[in-house]
């Protein structure tokens, strides 16, 4: 993989833009459950850069995971770095994208990973399989755009489209004649791969006229359900079943924002793309569009999210810690600092934005990657206590939270877990300057979502309710604005593992903490050895 400069044209103007090999988006790669990958980056662009493998287990080599300052530092324009891992027991769609400032809104692309030789879906096999990659597009230089806003404490500038593998589509200037599309024939099943790559917007997709059965998420097979709609934050990838029941014509497959933020700006035009009925013979037929909630439509977003199930079958069993080690209780959202002494701040009233787990703002080291320090036994790079439970606790979701409550804590903090143990996270959204729903991406791990609501999370309560049978197991889950999600997983992955909102705007102002997993008792339980080119800070 090259990463470099090119030039696109895109809305009416010519772009220079960082790509993967002159791919915008990037290769997709195809792989099978069991393979391993050895990627050499080669990195030609004028910024840093890495590359992360988004949901890839990563099972003792968090050395090739890919954050910058987590798991390595950046490879440096002119040099190089080659990714070794191995995709063990995971099948469907997952995502490979930069995980450097905003590189990843174009150095992005898909990771399909087939099943084993010898094994079949769990349904029928598809006609075609059409991977979907949604996406956000600025006019501007994205590296410049959260530059401007980083300088001044200010929100960045919103997207001026979407795309979908790349292009607009028909609602955008200049865009017609390049927009995506798909040849389909009459009674073919066909499978689509959705993955929201989009840097800061919630997407909801559906096809005209077409229903779409789930059947897997974030790589993970799902109980098939039928719906008319999807919800994806970034990050989180569906597969869904499309049969195509109608004898001619052109459907739009369309893609629009989520936008939960009371008073949040953001994107709020239309991508499509084109599924065409070969026996359609009119060019010029208009493509029929498809009914989308609306922007702040939850009930929809939510609807979507309950509906999910693990498939939970013989071949594909579910393993639910019943109890837990680790209890854990993570407040997420938004807050404002002041501008120091001297600055001109861009925020309300003259302050900077921020963001906080559990009040504390989340600070990229520069001296030497988290997982580097923690396996050379380097100090001062981050310190251990990252707080089980928000310094305070208050009325996490009332409509006036104190201002006295606004401001983060700046720190590298990181929760140790032991190896094996049985982890539970709370993750409590709040609503200081205003609720969101946050898509909560963990590296290295797959969790189980066996719980979510509205308003604060009510520990004597709630947990009666927790789906402990065939919850959805994810690697990003969505939580609901002005609300709480409830994870579990088994800290079986030793390494450093990052935890974040996948809305890129939130991992900068902090919405972000690390887990570090200590070792196991033996060699297979053991992170192995950095390899000699990993990159120097």
């Amino acid at each position: 993989m090259q990463i470099q400069s090119k030039s696109v044209r895109r809305l009416c103007g010519s772009h220079n833009i960082i790509t993967v090999n002159g791919e915008f988006p990037g290769p997709t790669l195809h792989v099978s459950n069991g393979d391993t990958l050895v990627v050499k980056v080669i990195n030609k662009a004028q910024y840093n850069a890495t590359i992360h493998w988004h949901g890839v287990r990563q099972m003792r080599t968090g050395w090739a995971d890919g954050p910058e300052y987590i798991t390595q530092c950046p490879i440096r324009p002119g040099k190089g770095y080659t990714y070794r891992f191995t995709v063990t027991g995971q099948e469907g769609t997952l995502w490979w994208h930069a995980h450097s400032s905003w590189l990843r809104a174009t150095v992005y692309g898909a990771l399909i990973i087939y099943p084993k030789e010898g094994t079949v879906y769990p349904f029928p096999k598809p006609t075609q399989e059409i991977p979907i990659l949604l996406g956000e597009w600025w006019n501007a230089n994205p590296i410049d755009v959260i530059n401007a806003a980083t300088r001044t404490g200010a929100a960045p500038n919103t997207s001026d489209a979407f795309t979908i593998n790349g292009q607009p589509g028909d609602l955008y200037q200049c865009s017609t004649s390049d927009t995506f599309r798909i040849s389909v024939k009459t009674g073919e099943t066909n499978l689509v791969r959705l993955i929201n790559g989009a840097l800061n917007t919630d997407l909801f997709v559906s096809i005209a006229h077409h229903k779409m059965t789930v059947v897997a998420v974030d790589a993970l097979y799902t109980k098939p359900h039928k719906t008319t709609v999807v919800m994806l934050g970034p990050g989180q990838t569906t597969d869904v079943l499309v049969t195509f029941t109608k004898t001619a014509g052109k459907f739009y497959l369309a893609a629009r924002a989520y936008a939960s933020g009371q008073g949040v700006p953001f994107d709020n035009t239309t991508a499509t793309a084109i599924f065409e009925y070969t026996k359609t013979s009119l060019s010029s037929i208009t493509p029929e569009m498809p009914k989308l909630p609306f922007y702040n439509d939850t009930k929809t977003a939510t609807k979507f999210a309950n509906a999910l199930r693990s498939l939970a079958s013989g071949e594909h069993p579910v393993f639910v810690p019943r109890t837990v080690d680790e209890n854990l209780f993570y407040t997420i959202g938004l807050g404002l600092i002041n501008c120091p002494p001297g600055q001109s701040c861009g925020g309300p009233n003259g302050t900077r934005f921020a963001a906080s787990m559990n009040n504390h703002s989340f600070v990229l080291p520069s001296s030497s990657s988290i997982l580097q320090a923690h396996h050379l036994g380097i100090k001062g790079v981050f310190s251990k206590g990252f707080p089980d439970n928000p310094p305070l606790q208050f009325d996490y979701t009332a409509q006036n939270i104190s201002k006295s409550l606004w401001s983060p804590v700046k720190s590298t903090k990181v929760k140790v877990l032991r190896y094996n143990s049985a982890v539970q996270v709370i993750l409590q959204g709040t609503n200081i300057f205003t609720g969101e729903s946050h898509p909560i991406h963990l590296h290295g791990y797959d969790f189980y979502i066996v719980g979510s609501g509205f308003g604060n999370y009510n520990a004597a309560k709630d947990p009666a309710k927790f789906n402990l049978e065939d919850p959805p197991m994810r690697n990003t889950v969505n939580v609901p604005v002005n609300g709480w999600a409830a994870i579990r997983f088994v800290a079986d992955n030793p390494g450093t593992w990052l935890m974040h909102c996948h809305l890129d705007v939130h991992i900068g102002w902090g919405l972000a903490m690390v887990f570090v997993v200590n070792n196991g008792p033996d060699l297979v339980s053991t992170l192995e050895q950095p390899p000699s080119d990993l990159p120097k800070c």
